[in-house]
């Protein structure tokens, strides 16, 4: 390996500089030239790379976003689109590449590694924490404090008026970060894609704690099966008009701020395995870390297997939430 490439892709996530810094720098420190490509897989088509020096990299880690840009490139998923992709590696004499990302990341490095055969190493940088191989992804636990700290200042109002309040975090798929937060707001009703949603016992359950709460609280995940925080709040009302509630939908906050301490180290250290499993002739895989040592996942199975919900955190749920 005498150079390498680095980009971010996708959905943005906090720690995700962080992780381009420690590529950067574990390059320097080896001898290994480093270059940033701009906007995710459409920098390398559009041949958008650039020469990275440890300066370029210095007093960023503590920055959300990413330096090096990001997109969801439709144009990489084509075949022409890789070929130029692959042009593109050679004209630069790219040896290996290291991807930050989620799924949609690691999937078109699936493809384009199956057709090419290109040293490939994937960061997971999502806030969805849905990645198998590792036990959290950059950006998550910045997320979870976010909402955290949002909606402690939502139940601050809430109390004010006696009201219930349905809070929709990101999850499309994966309800991590609804659980967890909810339990950490001390939410009295948690709704996430895994488990489907009946609003009947939900209000059955509201009604049982509302008589010692001056408000209540309900997280809600985008991609849970009642609809989102709106169609919730719509079917509530039909059914219970009794509760004055009202919605929130915390949006694209989630993904932005200044990274945890957590998310920083995490990033630092898959940022330097990455380099590292390159220079061992690994390829095709996502670095990860389980049970605090640094594991390899090929991406297909990073992919298509899904961490699972903790069934123990939906019981404890249930407990603190009378």
């Amino acid at each position: 390996m005498k150079r390498i490439g680095v980009l971010t892709s996708g959905g943005d996530a906090p720690g995700m500089n962080a992780a381009v810094r420690a590529v950067v720098r574990t390059c320097v420190f080896k001898n290994i030239e480093i270059y940033g490509i701009c906007e995710g897989y459409k920098g390398l088509i559009d041949g958008n790379i650039n020469p990275l020096s440890s300066t370029d990299v210095s007093n960023i880690i503590q920055r959300g976003g990413t330096i090096l840009k990001s997109s969801r490139s439709q144009e990489f998923f084509d075949v022409e689109g890789r070929k130029k992709a692959h042009q593109n590696i050679q004209k630069f004499e790219l040896d290996g590449i290291v991807t930050i990302g989620g799924d949609g990341t690691f999937t078109g490095a699936s493809i384009f590694n199956q057709e090419y055969s290109s040293s490939i190493v994937g960061i997971p940088g999502t806030i969805d924490n849905d990645l198998f191989g590792t036990d959290y992804t950059i950006g998550y636990d910045t997320a979870l404090n976010t909402v955290v700290e949002a909606v402690d200042k939502i139940k601050d109002t809430a109390s004010s008026h006696n009201r219930l309040f349905i809070i929709e975090v990101m999850g499309k798929d994966a309800g991590f970060i609804a659980l967890n937060s909810g339990i950490g707001v001390g939410a009295d009703a948690i709704l996430i894609p895994e488990t489907p949603t009946y609003i009947n016992q939900l209000i059955k359950k509201l009604d049982n704690g509302n008589s010692h709460k001056s408000s209540m609280i309900v997280i809600v995940a985008e991609g849970d099966d009642a609809g989102g925080a709106y169609e919730v709040a719509k079917k509530l009302k039909e059914e219970c008009p009794k509760y004055d509630s009202r919605v929130t939908i915390l949006g694209h906050i989630q993904r932005g701020g200044s990274p945890s301490a957590m998310d920083r180290v995490l990033a630092s250290r898959m940022g330097n395995a990455a380099v590292n499993a390159l220079l061992e002739n690994k390829s095709n895989v996502m670095i990860g870390i389980i049970d605090k040592q640094i594991a390899y996942t090929p991406f297909e199975k990073s992919i298509k297997h899904h961490n699972k919900i903790n069934k123990s955190l939906l019981d404890l749920t249930e407990i603190l939430s009378y």
